[in-house]
């Protein structure tokens, strides 16, 4: 996986280091506990860490303080709803922990790991599921990387958020999957958009069944999904080729 730049560095206001700083953590609302259950103290504690840690470290931007129930937490534990019981899911380019924790917190049945190839997160990461007492766990790297692939691959499903365009995503994840297993993104306004641009990349990696699903959870902003069914390995593993070619030249 390159390094992202520019908006993808951010993660939805991540990394930002804009105006408009906040000092209040938001509140949890009424909706918590309806997702979260007996897990809606750790949620809190998560968004804690967020607001505080997080924007220490530069993580997450200051203007993001006030949203990060609505627009982070909830918005992505929403893609539960397409999780079957104790699939295991791996979450790429984690950066700090969305979806990958709020998925964790709402269904401790999933086997979660992050994966994320700069060190200052995985510290970060670590420290938040330490503190969490939570079983998940963190792989350091990229995910096209033979040791995450070894260490994580043949998983039921692989996430993401606010990482890169669909494509990449796409290849990023097809090597992570087990034939039959699925891709869920958590996308934007343009999802529709994405898939009509790359879907013919999306059929060479083996993708079928690409479609978009809108779910949302009480108090949050809609999810747009991207879930797309991986039908056979090869299209994966020639597009690694093809990419590490490229790359070579």
């Amino acid at each position: 996986m390159s390094e992202p730049t520019g908006a993808e560095a951010s993660r939805d206001g991540f990394e930002s280091n804009g105006p408009g700083d906040d000092d209040a953590t938001p509140p949890p609302p009424p909706s918590v506990e309806t997702v979260f259950g007996d897990r809606s103290g750790l949620a809190q504690q998560y968004v804690d860490f967020l607001s505080t840690a997080g924007l220490e470290r530069g993580l997450m931007g200051p203007r993001e303080r006030p949203r990060l129930w609505d627009r982070h937490v909830l918005n992505s534990a929403a893609a539960a709803s397409h999780l079957a019981d104790g699939e295991s899911v791996v979450d790429i380019g984690s950066g700090a922990g969305l979806p990958g924790i709020p998925l964790a917190l709402a269904r401790p049945d999933l086997q979660m790991t992050l994966v994320e190839p700069l060190l200052r997160r995985v510290t970060f990461l670590e420290e938040i599921i330490g503190s969490l007492g939570i079983d998940v766990r963190v792989i350091r790297g990229r995910a096209e990387e033979k040791v995450v692939i070894a260490e994580a691959g043949e998983s039921d499903v692989v996430t993401s958020r606010a990482v890169a365009p669909l494509a990449k995503l796409a290849g990023w994840s097809a090597p992570l999957l087990r034939v039959g297993g699925r891709m869920v993104a958590l996308k934007g306004s343009s999802a529709v958009e994405e898939i009509e641009r790359d879907r013919a990349a999306l059929t060479r990696l083996g993708f079928t069944d690409v479609r978009v699903e809108v779910v949302s959870a009480p108090d949050a902003e809609e999810t747009r999904l991207v879930i797309a069914t991986l039908g056979t390995k090869m299209g994966g593993r020639d597009a690694r080729s093809r990419g590490s070619a490229k790359r070579r030249r």
